[in-house]
């Protein structure tokens, strides 16, 4: 089998980008084909993104949520992966069964600003939609990862007991 033809795990899947401020939601769909936004969660209150995030899991009903995982461009993790990772196994402990994964997100709010940018949305009205646009980059990157190895992408996040 080409890795052109490899089938992906079919299934909805959910992506997060996790920031300070805000959290930007995107799923696919369950061909694993396209990525779409869904919305931006406030990230300032954690227990209330989680909820949040919970119910959207509820609703989309995902075979897996994918969390961009923050590295430095040499591929090493400082205080903000740290960050993530903690924020992932709650997410993973609230959201169980459905497991989640963390994926390298290395310059995906880079990439979806100068997306949005080019297509003419203003940075300051825009910044929500960044977030959105951020997990619509590492929903897709995961996606194309899994066809090309044919494995899911990144790595299980172990649950908090």
């Amino acid at each position: 089998m080409t890795d052109e033809n490899r089938a992906l795990r079919r299934g909805r899947r959910i992506a997060v980008d996790v920031g300070d401020a805000r959290i930007g939601v995107a799923s696919c769909d369950p061909d694993g084909i396209l990525a779409t936004p869904v919305e931006t969660v406030p990230g300032r209150d954690v227990p209330a993104a989680h909820r949040r995030l919970a119910a959207i899991v509820a609703e989309y009903e995902p075979i897996e949520v994918v969390v961009g995982l923050p590295r430095s461009l040499k591929g090493t993790e400082g205080p903000a992966a740290a960050k993530v990772r903690a924020f992932a196994r709650q997410l993973a402990t609230i959201v169980r069964p459905v497991p989640v994964r963390l994926v390298d997100e290395r310059m995906s709010t880079i990439t979806a600003a100068q997306s949005l940018r080019a297509s003419g949305v203003n940075s300051r009205k825009g910044r929500s939609v960044v977030d959105q646009a951020a997990a619509v980059v590492i929903l897709q990157n995961a996606l194309e990862a899994e066809r090309v190895s044919g494995a899911p992408p990144g790595e299980t996040v172990e649950l908090v007991i």
